[in-house]
C-alpha cells in the first residue's frame, strides 16, 4: 500500500525541517536515489510570479530538496518549462519565481526546458498519445521527482503532484492536449505522460496554497503542510481530499488511475488527515464550480465562457498565441476577441493572461443556479 506522509508547517522558515521529517515518514531517499545519479527536481513555475503569489512552487522547498537531493550522493537538476508560448518566457518564470537563484545557490545546475529540446517518445498502452515529444533533461535524469504546488484549477479542478508532468511538454503538444475538450480526455493525456516520465517521488509544498481561481489567478491561502510520497498519484488522491474535493473526481488522478498507477486508498502517515482538512474554494466562474447534471438538463440555457475584459487586456497577445482551437482571434485595432463557436473551455486564456483580464461570462441560468449574481 502507497504511503503518503503530511506535516505540519505554518510558514517557509521551518521548511527544510517539515520536509525532511516528511520524507523520513515514507522511507527517505535512500532508496530512491543513488550516488552520482543526476535528480531532476521538477517544480511547478507556470508564469513569471513571485513567490507569495503561490502560483509556483516556492523557492525554498526547491533549495530544500536541492541539498537533500547532495545529501543523498545525487547531483541536482532543476527544470521546467513555462506554460506561455513567447520568447524567454521560461528563463523570466524561474527569475521571477526565485527558483533560479534558490537553485543555483544550493549547488543544483538550473535546465530551461523550453531551450533544452524535446525527443519524441513511445508511450505503453496510450489511452490518448501513442508518442510523445518530451523534454530531454527528464529523459536524461536517473531519477525524476515531482515538487508541486497545491493549487485549484479551472480545468482539473485540483492541480498536483500528476498534472506537475503536463510541463515537460512542447507548447503545441500541449495544446494538442488541450484541443481533446473534455476533462476525461485531457486527464487522459496527463496520465499518458506520467506513464513516461516515471517519476520515483513527490514533495507538495502546501504551505502556500491557492484556492479559487487557479492555476494562476486565485487567492493565497496558508494551508500550511507538506506532503511527500513515492507515489505521485496516491500523494493527489490525500491532496485533493484535504481541500475538499472527490479524488476519484480529478481527471488526472482517474487517468492514472486508469491507466494501472497509484491505489484508491493510500495510507496516510504523519499527521492524521482529519486534522488538516479544510475547504478550499473551486475556481470561480469555470464550469468546474456547475455540477454536471445542471449542464446536462438545461444545454445552452446554462453557458459559462470566457470573455476578454478589454479594459484590463494589455494585448500582449498571450491568449492568442496559446489558444488550441485558435477561438481567440486577433481584430484590425490589436485588440482580441474570443470567438464562442470555437472555443473549447479549457481556459488556456485565462489561465495564462499576465492581467487577469480573461473573466468568465455567464448566462442568466448560470448566474442563477451558481448563486452568483
Amino acid at each position: 500500500m502507497s504511503k503518503v506522509s503530511i506535516v505540519r508547517c505554518p510558514d517557509y522558515s521551518n521548511a527544510k525541517k517539515a520536509i525532511v521529517e516528511a520524507i523520513d515518514l515514507v522511507g527517505g531517499l535512500g532508496d530512491i536515489i543513488s550516488p552520482g545519479d543526476r535528480v531532476l527536481l521538477k517544480p511547478n513555475i507556470l508564469t513569471a510570479s513571485p513567490p507569495e503569489a503561490a502560483v509556483t512552487t516556492h523557492p525554498t522547498v526547491v533549495a530544500s530538496m536541492c541539498e537533500l537531493v547532495c545529501d543523498a550522493g545525487g547531483v541536482p537538476v532543476v527544470g521546467d518549462g513555462a506554460g506561455i508560448s513567447r520568447p524567454g518566457a521560461t528563463a523570466k518564470a524561474l527569475k521571477a519565481s526565485g527558483i533560479e537563484e534558490a537553485a543555483l545557490k544550493s549547488g543544483a545546475e538550473i535546465v530551461n526546458f523550453e531551450t533544452a529540446g524535446f525527443t519524441k517518445v513511445k508511450v505503453p498502452d496510450p489511452l490518448q498519445f501513442s508518442e510523445l515529444y518530451l523534454a530531454n533533461p527528464v529523459l536524461e535524469a536517473d531519477v525524476v521527482i515531482s515538487l508541486p504546488k497545491l493549487k485549484t484549477h479551472e480545468l482539473t479542478y485540483y492541480t498536483g503532484a500528476v498534472k506537475n508532468f503536463f510541463g515537460a511538454l512542447p507548447l503545441n503538444t500541449r495544446k494538442e492536449a488541450h484541443f481533446l475538450g473534455k476533462r476525461d480526455l485531457f486527464g487522459e493525456a496527463v496520465a499518458d505522460i506520467y506513464s513516461v516520465v516515471k517519476p520515483r517521488f513527490a514533495v507538495m509544498d502546501g504551505i502556500l496554497g491557492m484556492e479559487g481561481k487557479g492555476p494562476s489567478h486565485g487567492k493565497p491561502v496558508n494551508s500550511g503542510v507538506v506532503l511527500a510520497s513515492s507515489d505521485c498519484v496516491a500523494l493527489d488522491i490525500i491532496a485533493a481530499e484535504m481541500i475538499g474535493f472527490d479524488p476519484i473526481q480529478i481527471p488526472t488522478t482517474a487517468g492514472a488511475l486508469k491507466k494501472g498507477f497509484g491505489n484508491h486508498c493510500p495510507l496516510v502517515v504523519g499527521t492524521p488527515l482529519k486534522e488538516v482538512k479544510m475547504k478550499f474554494k473551486p475556481s470561480s466562474g469555470g464550469i468546474s464550480t456547475a455540477p454536471p447534471f445542471l449542464t446536462r438538463h438545461f444545454g445552452k440555457l446554462f453557458t459559462i465562457r470566457p470573455r476578454i475584459n478589454q479594459e484590463k487586456c494589455i494585448r500582449c497577445g498571450a491568449c492568442y498565441l496559446n489558444c488550441s482551437p485558435q477561438a481567440v482571434e486577433k481584430l484590425t485595432d490589436g485588440s482580441f476577441r474570443i470567438n464562442e463557436e470555437k472555443c473549447i473551455l479549457c481556459y488556456c486564456c485565462r489561465e495564462l493572461c499576465p492581467n487577469d483580464a480573461v473573466d468568465m461570462k455567464k448566462s442568466l441560468m448560470a448566474r442563477i443556479l451558481t448563486s452568483e449574481h
